[in-house]
């Protein structure tokens, strides 16, 4: 055999071995960057991502990823490179993408056909074109305006539509001027073509589940922030309380995070973990869906949907019509005219000073005194006249209730004050002298223990919510934050070290939030300091995590939400250093209480 032919057979060899070898090299380059690219959680980053593999794989100059947007019926430029042109716009790039929209429809509303891009999107099929300047199927006029500008020469184009799971355009992929072995502009082969379509649909996976994973995400926190906004419209006294607090819990896991000194200084937390606090701050009161309104509105002893007290008024003015009468009366028939006047003006005064007493006890405080409940029961226990039926004008449920102990037919002598039978309603108490005889504040026992009952509620529903991985400690960071340290909290009695750092925080956040709430019908709201007050109160107590307390000041989490969320006349002076003083004193006695003998 000649040896020309020799040579020629091995050239051949060679330059197919060398084929092979550069498809082994793109199926494994396909195969890597198919991986990272279902790996990759960062939108932004994915995208970059996905136009550089583009750009490596088919050897290309520049390249274009326009993603569909769907309200303005156009692709929209998410990124773009080109290498001769040293050009960087969006994804890791500092300057974002300047181009306008294209538009998929024409002014007219016909389908634009005449731009490549939405060629593609519209018709979802890959345009291969050799030269963008002999081409007659597209308007390149926009191209040649840019390489006039600067000096480029766009040729070659590979256009390719991204589809999702169910075959919609999401967006679109272009590549522009292939480049060959030696630097020189070529038109994109199909094998390339092949190639970067394969990608391209690896992309669209890639693009598709991250876009499913945010709408999933933005479900969930649509979800959460409407029952937030549920639970916190229930009441207008309560409005905000949901929002607040997981705005407090933050800043306080933010101070934890910034720390580098201290118990917390090893803390940190990931961007899922940041996402868990976040869903279980908005969903730590959830539970009140099922807490009565009245109940929560509650600013006075009597009032349940609206204030009894008017009720307790209408006897009394009743009881002085009648001391008005029976003086008249007596006048009439020829009695002592001055003795009856006395008699009147002092019924009048007791009168007036029995309802001041009752009216400020039904404001509620602090404690009330047993001799205060005494004079209750027995201002309650005067009679009044009731000419009227009183079972006249009431619900089907209401007279079912009054079976118990029928009311006496008009007219008919009552207290002045009364727990009656039909004032027990589904284990609530109504009674008026049962309820004005509340010790300290405005809810009675089982109001409280329903209020408290929120908490059991809220763990019961998040125990049933099928939370993923990432969600799992949610139901015990919402759930926890009534605890206490010392084990004193409410439902389960953990103590501090059985609950996490997050549930920690949280609690100290629906406390502080509580104390300087400005909504609440059955408080003022508390300043600034008076609240810090009470914290460091409850750290002494060993009711909240000392260490939090001490951070949550130094870090001033306390000026920093006043700021923004407590009116100006609440936000006064905080003696920090004192207050650090005495949580420091009162853990320093608990440790030396703790440590054995």
């Amino acid at each position: 055999m000649p040896s020309s032919d020799t040579q020629t057979i091995a050239r051949d060899a060679a330059a197919v071995l060398s084929r092979e070898q550069e498809r082994e090299e793109h199926l494994s380059r396909l195969i890597q960057a198919g991986l990272a690219m279902a790996a990759e959680r960062g939108h932004d980053v994915l995208m970059e991502r996905i136009l550089l593999e583009a750009k490596a794989l088919g050897r290309a100059d520049g390249g274009t990823l326009y993603l569909l947007d769907t309200d303005e019926n156009a692709l929209r430029f998410a990124i773009l490179r080109n290498d001769s042109l040293s050009l960087a716009m969006g994804g890791s790039a500092d300057q974002p993408v300047s181009f306008p929209l294209l538009r998929l429809d024409m002014p007219d509303g016909r389908p634009n056909y005449h731009n490549v891009c939405t060629a593609a999107a519209l018709s979802g099929r890959t345009i291969n074109i050799p030269d963008a300047y002999t081409s007659e199927d597209f308007d390149f006029s926009g191209t040649r305006l840019f390489d006039e500008g600067t000096g480029y020469r766009s040729k070659s184009f590979l256009t390719i539509p991204l589809r999702n799971h169910t075959g919609e355009v999401t967006g679109v992929l272009q590549l522009i001027n292939a480049l060959d072995e030696h630097g020189a502009v070529v038109p994109f082969s199909a094998e390339i073509e092949s190639l970067v379509e394969a990608l391209a649909a690896q992309a669209a996976i890639a693009l598709d589940n991250q876009t499913l994973i945010r709408a999933q995400r933005d479900l969930l926190d649509a979800l959460i922030q409407i029952l937030a906004g549920a639970i916190d419209a229930k009441s207008p006294y309560t409005s905000g309380h949901c929002e607040r607090v997981p705005a407090i819990t933050k800043m306080i896991a933010e101070a934890a995070c910034q720390a580098r000194e201290g118990p917390y200084a090893a803390f940190g937390l990931s961007e899922a973990e940041w996402y868990e606090l976040h869903v279980a701050a908005y969903l730590h009161d959830c539970g009140k869906v099922t807490t009565p309104e009245y109940i929560m509105d509650k600013a006075t002893k009597l009032e349940i949907i609206y204030n009894r007290i008017h009720e307790v008024r209408a006897r009394f003015e009743v009881l002085r019509r009648d001391a008005e009468i029976a003086y008249w009366r007596t006048v009439a028939e020829g009695g002592d005219e001055a003795e009856a006047r006395a008699t009147r003006e002092a019924e009048f005064a007791r009168l007036e000073d029995d309802f001041a007493f009752i009216a400020q006890c039904n404001i509620g405080g602090e404690f009330m005194s047993a001799e205060d409940m005494e004079r209750v029961r027995r201002i309650g226990a005067r009679t009044w006249v009731r000419t009227f039926d009183r079972t006249a004008g009431l619900s089907w449920q209401e007279c079912q209730r009054l079976t118990e102990g029928s009311p006496p037919p008009p007219p008919a002598v009552e207290p002045l004050l009364c727990n009656r039978p039909d004032h027990r309603v589904d284990g609530y108490d109504f009674g008026e002298i049962y309820n004005l005889c509340i010790s300290r504040g405005t809810i009675a026992a089982e109001e409280r223990q329903k209020i408290n009952d929120h908490i059991v509620v809220t763990q019961r529903m998040l125990a049933q919510m099928p939370f993923p991985k990432h969600l799992k400690q949610v139901p015990e960071i919402a759930g926890n934050h009534h605890e206490r340290m010392d084990g004193t909290g409410y439902p389960r009695g953990l103590r501090g070290e059985e609950m996490s750092p997050l549930a920690r925080m949280m609690a100290i956040a629906d406390v502080f939030e509580a104390l300087t709430a400005s909504d609440r019908p059955y408080k003022k709201p508390k300043t600034l300091n008076e609240s810090v007050r009470i914290l460091s109160f409850m750290v002494k107590d060993n009711h909240i995590d000392p260490d939090l307390f001490e951070l949550f000041l130094t870090a001033g989490v306390h000026t920093t939400y006043a700021k923004t969320y407590l009116r100006p006349e609440q936000v006064d002076d905080v003696d920090v250093e004192a207050y650090l003083k005495g949580a420091r004193e009162a853990r320093a006695t608990r440790v030396a209480k703790a440590a054995p003998s």
